[in-house]
């Protein structure tokens, strides 16, 4: 990212990436939080100092995704069922895949229930190996990838539910990757296979839904696919947006219905549009502000704004 800021407080649609991460799983019906911090760890407790339902868990070696869930073994020792896992710069994760996959796991045992999906071009994924059954064998990180499981398009966006005793037992026995010196998560999987635990994955996620951020570019684009929801949900509360293309609605925005919102025009985030509103062209209501029933607003006089 070349960004002195976290990468998960990077902000898509006005919001850390975080913060949607979070939501999905609240959505889910995760009724505990578990978030792993490590590089500036203060910065990001601050920035979620309201959110009393978050338990920190400081990462002081940055040593893999293993070493990061093994972390929180501590937090969970009084826990037993299932535990998801996502990793927090996947802010387009979708609460109906969390909870299908706390679902699925609890109808079936299964020690783990993972997601997975098709993609044309899989490279930089971990690949889903599965025997000639079809059953899930192994997940294999893609540097790690024989050329022939390169070939395999069925990858990993790293959606997990666990059974938490199961999970911290097969994490004692990861060992380090040679090439990196880090514990991968993915060789949960392969280890409680091989244990005779039940394990399964399901194509169940789309390839937009599991954009993962690592550099502006990536920001860039997964904003743009924020953008496009957030628009979408707002139209199908009947709110018209003349020209999707030149808007920008930031998150957490209320519009009454019968409100057109014409080209040009930015809303910040948290802010509340009343009904039957006319926004722009050319128009900025701030974050947070508040636009009364009937207000127009254009470019240099607005009628019906106040400050939250």
């Amino acid at each position: 990212m070349k960004s002195d800021r976290p990468k998960v407080l990077h902000e898509i649609c006005g919001r850390p990436m975080l913060g949607y991460v979070l939501s999905a799983c609240r959505l889910a019906g995760v009724d505990r939080l578990i978030v792993v911090v490590g590089h500036g760890k203060e910065e990001v407790i601050r920035q979620f100092e309201t959110e009393p339902d978050i338990i920190w868990v400081e990462q002081t070696e940055q040593k893999g995704t293993g070493d990061a869930v093994l972390r929180c073994r501590d937090t969970l020792q009084d826990f037993a069922g299932g535990v998801l896992v996502v990793a927090g710069d996947m802010p387009l994760v979708r609460r109906s895949t969390l909870a299908g996959l706390a679902e699925s796991r609890q109808n079936t045992g299964d020690a783990v229930t993972l997601a997975t999906m098709v993609l044309d071009d899989p490279s930089g994924y971990g690949r889903i190996v599965r025997d000639a059954e079809g059953r899930l064998e192994a997940i294999v990180e893609d540097r790690d990838c024989t050329p022939q499981q390169r070939e395999i398009r069925e990858v990993n966006p790293s959606y997990y539910c666990y059974d938490v005793k199961r999970l911290f037992e097969a994490l004692e026995q990861v060992r380090p990757a040679v090439k990196k010196n880090e514990y991968y998560l993915t060789d949960v999987v392969r280890i409680l296979r091989e244990a005779g635990y039940g394990v399964s994955a399901r194509v169940t996620v789309a390839p937009e839904d599991a954009m993962g951020i690592n550099s502006r570019l990536n920001l860039a684009t997964v904003s743009r696919v924020m953008q496009d929801r957030i628009q979408l949900g707002l139209m199908n509360e009947g709110v018209t947006i003349v020209d999707p293309d030149n808007t920008w609605i930031e998150s957490n925005v209320s519009v009454g219905r019968e409100t057109i919102v014409y080209p040009f025009t930015m809303i910040g985030t948290g802010a509340i549009i009343g009904e039957g509103c006319r926004i722009g062209p050319f128009a900025r209501v701030g974050a947070g502000e508040v636009v009364e029933d009937g207000s127009v607003v254009g470019p240099t006089a607005c009628s019906g704004v106040a400050a939250l």
